[in-house]
């Protein structure tokens, strides 16, 4: 920036009368004091703190292919709100980004801090989320409790109707299906990636993506079927494929007026035995006035894997009054891998209901699913609830159906103060049946 000082110099002047030459003194002037200019920061900080607590009454039949540890490997019962059948958090976020940091160039960090406050001495006996990762004995790890962690640490920059991020980075589930950011758990999972968005194209978006390696969001160690699958600590950054990474194409096009058309392309280089990995997946989204239209499906393909996942989808959603609801369906066919994303435990499908979030992809493979959701706002705040009924083939072992209900309430105390209570229930053949209950405060500043 280039800063200008005016100076004024006044001269004196000689005025010669009657043979006299009288001087004129010269006007005092006072020059305007300099000021730095005013230089709007591009600084923004924020930040949440969460209160996280779930706990559940599972009765387990312990029948399929399903392997239980821990407290649970006798199939023993315990009840809601009862210590060892109970995981709670604490967690605290602090995030910093500058859109022009030096030369047009961003920057964004967050930092994440998980931790108890002592309630696993009395009210619970596991945590949702681990800093670091814990040990696999089904209890949690004292010395693992409390920690800290970088989520998002990431370079920003942008030419013409280009953007790029590099670095640690949310990634979002519309743009990239099987590799995403989900919001359930106390935090989100991230990624180190290269991200590159071009909007050049008329009424469509491309995004091109190297995905390095990714943080899991576990389903804690205590969940709606007490299944241990095993632990990750947030602050673990594992690569997806070797040094190879995974690369991601994906174009988005809205040039239809309603219609909303995105297709993704995944590349993982010798994925597994040398053999190349593709995914494909399509998602269309009509809006036809009386109701919204949602069609989806696509393929997970490598020759190492004995089969392929196929999977299809479709939803039909509509207001009536103040109520929105929709109906959806998907299938998943019997596959080596089922529906997944690489770092949590949902899927894309439009049927992924609470129950997905604590027992992942068992419920995405050889399956027929069918949910009727339904929310309003009322009562001060919002009311969802859901039915899902799931036929299962056998790719579980005895699995048969399995019925859910989900009912969430979510409401604003006070000003940045969000609470949302859910209640599951959930009665699978080849798992067991039980209830869930999920409490969370987030503070956002």
């Amino acid at each position: 920036m280039k800063k200008t000082l005016l100076l004024s110099v006044v001269a004196s002047t000689m005025i010669m009368a009657g043979g006299d030459i009288a001087p004129v003194e010269p006007a005092v002037v006072v020059p305007a004091p300099v000021v730095a200019p005013v230089v709007a920061s591009t600084w923004k900080f924020s930040g949440q703190g969460v209160v996280y607590y779930q706990t559940d009454d599972v009765n387990l039949n312990g029948g399929g292919s399903t392997t239980l540890t821990g407290n649970w490997a006798g199939g023993n019962k315990f009840g809601l709100f009862e210590r060892d059948s109970s995981a709670a958090n604490v967690g605290l976020q602090l995030t910093a980004t500058n859109s022009n940091l030096i030369g047009g160039i961003g920057f964004g960090a967050q930092l994440n801090g998980l931790g108890t406050l002592g309630l696993e001495n009395s009210l619970v006996s596991n945590v949702m989320q681990f800093a670091s990762t814990p040990t696999l004995d089904g209890s949690a790890d004292a010395s693992n409790l409390n920690g800290a962690y970088v989520s998002q640490l990431y370079l920003t920059y942008g030419i013409g109707n280009t953007s790029m991020k590099v670095g640690r980075q949310e990634l979002p589930k519309a743009l990239s299906p099987f590799a995403y950011s989900e919001d359930w758990n106390v935090f989100t999972n991230t990624f180190d990636a290269a991200l590159v968005v071009n909007t050049d194209l008329p009424d469509t978006t491309l995004v091109g993506a190297w995905v390095r390696s990714a943080n899991f969001n576990p389903n804690g160690w205590d969940n709606i079927f007490n299944i241990i699958a095993g632990g990750s600590g947030m602050n673990d950054f594992n690569k997806l494929n070797s040094n190879d990474g995974v690369w991601m194409l994906t174009a988005q096009n809205k040039s239809v007026p309603n219609l909303t058309l995105t297709g993704s392309y995944y590349f993982g280089d010798n994925f597994a035995a040398n053999e190349n990995l593709h995914i494909l997946w399509a998602d269309a989204q009509y809006n036809a006035g009386v109701a919204n239209i949602g069609l989806q499906g696509g393929a997970v393909m490598c020759n190492a894997l004995p089969t392929d996942t196929k999977a299809f989808g479709a939803k039909v959603s509509s207001k009536f009054d103040i109520v929105n609801a929709s109906v959806a369906y998907s299938h998943v066919n019997n596959s080596t891998l089922g529906m997944f994303q690489v770092a949590g435990n949902t899927s894309a499908l439009y049927t992924d209901t609470i129950a997905n979030q604590m027992a992942p992809i068992s419920l995405d493979n050889d399956s027929n699913k069918y949910v009727l959701r339904a929310d309003a706002d009322v009562l001060g705040g919002n009311i969802s609830g859901a039915y899902a009924y799931t036929d299962f083939g056998n790719a579980w072992g005895t699995m048969d159906n399995g019925n859910e209900f989900d009912l969430t309430y979510s409401t604003k105390v006070i000003n940045d103060l969000n609470v949302a209570l859910s209640y599951v229930y959930g009665d699978f053949d080849a798992i067991g049946n039980g209830s869930a209950i999920r409490a969370v405060a987030r503070y956002n500043f």
